[in-house]
């Protein structure tokens, strides 16, 4: 049981913005609480992005709050607008249900929704509320309480309204209201007085706490976890590139794991904090003793991926990279090698007599075939267990091994597996 969830998620980092954390605790600390965080169907998998939200719940939970998980079979049909240069892409109401279905699965493999107890998990969808509100209710009860005047001024608004290619439709701007309103329903029929999410939804969570101050003469609150970012602080999700989803189809456990395992140095500790349970304490002896942080990565990547894919994903990542990179590749039988590819191995089907310029290419390993030779004359790259550093090489016979793998690398990181179409 955790005795102060907020000074707890606090020390591990994982608040970035809370409203009156005084009155917050104080309501935490006096009785258990009904909470809710809400995932938008934009996917058929929920991605790393959504991790630090979803563990912020099941915090709240094993300190005995009960949170409720909002999919947004409705507000997934607009479109939020938060922080994207251009309009999403409408989804059809089956296509966003078929999601809806394979999301919940993904989620009670974090939250517990099946303890019978007090701290029970329950999954709802706006769709419920929405899909039966005519557009005057939505107008005259709910519209009414919002200035134009403050929508436009948020952030996230103006940027678009300042983008000539793409603006913002008023499908979008009315995101910020449908999830207003869904704090002031969810506050009303099921007691929940606490939304959290990520950071870019922080004007939205304010936008609900006033709607129901001005609905209900009642304080609710909001709390904000950081949001998750890669090197060059861009935001995962759906639409960016190199996403890591969560389901193992889309994201093998092996592909998961290595993630984490070149994750930039200055995050390693920051996200054990996080997404571990480790003790702030155990992490920071550890970090004063680890002063290449190359550890930190290995027990995130661990904890990480059992986390996710459980303990025979975690095994199946570890053994594609002990094989990898520790030129064992030659040792492995034909059986390994199918396994491989099941498991997830990055690789590609070429014809023989291919240049090692084009399966540079052809495998992503290089950009262009100018790159390729920078790294063929930069004596980057490895076939099989051997360094390569002719420009015109092109693949021989005794480069494949059983006569139908071959496993090219650049630098130490970066490989595929070559299957010869024989």
């Amino acid at each position: 049981m955790i005795d102060n969830i907020i000074d707890y998620l606090y020390e591990r980092g994982s608040i970035a913005q809370i409203t009156d954390r005084k009155k917050l605790n104080a309501v935490l600390n006096s009785q258990p609480i009904t909470l809710y965080c809400g995932f938008d169907p934009t996917a058929d998998s929920l991605h790393i992005g959504h991790l630090a939200p979803l563990l912020c719940l099941k915090r709240f939970q094993k300190a005995g709050h009960r949170p409720l998980i909002l999919l947004g079979g409705a507000t997934g049909l607009i479109g939020d607008p938060s922080f994207k240069d251009s309009e999403r892409k409408l989804q059809s109401f089956n296509t966003t249900q078929k999601w809806i279905k394979k999301i919940k699965l993904q989620i009670a493999l974090f939250i517990d929704c099946n303890s019978n107890n007090a701290s029970q998990a329950h999954i709802i969808d706006n769709y419920s509320w929405f899909s039966s509100m005519n557009i005057l209710t939505f107008l005259r009860d709910i519209g009414k309480f919002f200035s134009i005047n403050k929508m436009i001024n948020k952030d996230i608004i103006k940027k678009r309204l300042k983008n000539d290619n793409y603006g913002i439709s008023y499908t979008e701007f009315s995101y910020n209201l449908m999830q207003s309103y869904d704090f002031a329903h969810i506050y009303k029929h099921y007691d929940a007085i606490l939304q959290i999410g990520g950071s870019d939804q922080w004007g939205n969570i304010i936008s609900g706490i006033d709607l129901i101050k001005r609905m209900y003469k009642k304080n609710a609150y909001g709390l904000t976890v950081p949001l998750l970012t890669n090197f060059n602080n861009i935001k995962f999700g759906k639409t960016e590139k190199n996403t890591i989803w969560l389901d193992p189809e889309k994201t093998s456990p092996y592909q998961f794991y290595q993630y984490w395992i070149n994750i930039d140095d200055k995050s390693a500790y920051h996200f054990l904090k996080i997404f571990t349970d480790i003790s702030v304490q155990d992490i920071n002896s550890f970090k004063n003793r680890d002063h290449s942080y190359s550890q930190a990565q290995y027990i995130l990547a661990e904890n990480m991926t059992q986390l996710v894919h459980g303990k025979r994903g975690l095994n199946i990542a570890q053994r594609i990279s002990q094989n990898l990179f520790s030129y064992n590749i030659l040792k492995l039988t034909l059986n390994d090698f199918h396994q491989l590819i099941q498991d997830g191995i990055p690789n590609i089907i070429l014809e023989t007599n291919t240049s090692l310029q084009e399966a540079l290419t052809k495998s992503k390993l290089a950009t262009s075939r100018s790159q390729a030779r920078y790294f063929i004359k930069s004596n980057a790259i490895t076939i099989n267990a051997h360094k390569q550093s002719k420009i015109e090489y092109i693949f021989q016979d005794s480069d494949r091994i059983y006569n139908l793998y071959t496993l090219l690398k650049r630098g130490k990181k970066n490989y595929c597996l070559i299957q010869w179409n024989i």
